[in-house]
Parts: structure tokens; C-alpha cells; sequence
């Protein structure tokens, strides 16, 4: 059975993350939404609001999970039982730090492959941090976002068109 963790932090999970989920389930038997605490970060919203979020998002894909996990991805995906890492690329900027981190992942769990996926160019100029910031200065990103996400940036912000 191919299993596949797709890590991120996800703050929150966009169109263009879920355009990477909806492909990467087509692909595996299975499909772990793998949400990372990481404790560098001051998100938006806690783990609990990303993982709710993203299960409400994704429940229309039968074989997509949606975990948390903090610490180091090969051991949460030897945990799973993963063969496979999925990691979206927006830009050949983003392959550089990938390509690194997927040398690091392969030598330090090498049952595992990394898949890049890109996305499709109608969300590849889409990032998280981008809407955000856009949400914060009271722009609207509802085109960005599946619709629970919308309406949780709407009461974060305390806006309507958020």
C-alpha cells in the first residue's frame, strides 16, 4: 500500500495546498495531511484550528488523513508507515531548499521517496504568509481559500470579505 505524509504548517491551508492534497490522494492508497508544530512559528491559528480546518476541507477525499505531529518528519512518517513524502513546489525558487531537505529526509529514512508536485499556475503566486498579510489590511482572499477557512480568517479579522 503506497502511503504518503504531506507535511507543511498549513496557516492556514490554502487552494494551492489543496490543490496539492486532491492530486497527491489521486496518486496514493493513502494520503496524511501531516500539520508540524513548529515552535519558531507564532501561527494564526493553533493546531487544533489547522487540523479541523484542513479535515472539514479535505472530507470529501475518502483516503486523506489529517494528523499532527512536532519534531522530525522521518520519524513521524516511520511511524505511519510512509513510503512516500509529498512536497508542493509554487516556483523553481522553492526546488533549491526542497531538494535539500529531500537528500536530508532520504538519507535519514530511506524507504521513503519525495514527490514534487507543482501547482497548477492559477495558485502557484499563492502562500499562506501572503494571505495573511492581505486578510490583515482587510483584503479580500476568499479566492485563495476553501470556505471554512474563509469563514475563520473572517472571525480572526473580524471582517466580512476576509
Amino acid at each position: 500500500m503506497a502511503i504518503a505524509v504531506y507535511p507543511g504548517s498549513f496557516d492556514p491551508i490554502t487552494k494551492g495546498h489543496m490543490d496539492i492534497v486532491e492530486r497527491a490522494a489521486q496518486i496514493f492508497d493513502e494520503l496524511i495531511v501531516a500539520v508540524v508544530h513548529n515552535p519558531s512559528k507564532k501561527p494564526l491559528f493553533t493546531m487544533e484550528e489547522r487540523v479541523e480546518m484542513i479535515r472539514v476541507a479535505s472530507q470529501h477525499l475518502t483516503n486523506v488523513t489529517v494528523k499532527s505531529f512536532s519534531g522530525l518528519l522521518v520519524d513521524f512518517a516511520k511511524k505511519e508507515k510512509a513510503n512516500a513524502i509529498v512536497r508542493g513546489l509554487r516556483a523553481v525558487s522553492d526546488f533549491e531548499i526542497e531538494f535539500q531537505m529531500a537528500l536530508m529526509n532520504k538519507t535519514l529514512y530511506p524507504q521513503a521517496e519525495t514527490v514534487f508536485l507543482t501547482t497548477t499556475t492559477d495558485y502557484a503566486f499563492i502562500s499562506s504568509s501572503m494571505v495573511k498579510e492581505v486578510a490583515s489590511f482587510g483584503g479580500d482572499v476568499r479566492e485563495y481559500l476553501p470556505p471554512i477557512v474563509q469563514e475563520r480568517m473572517a472571525e480572526k479579522y473580524g471582517k466580512e470579505g476576509t
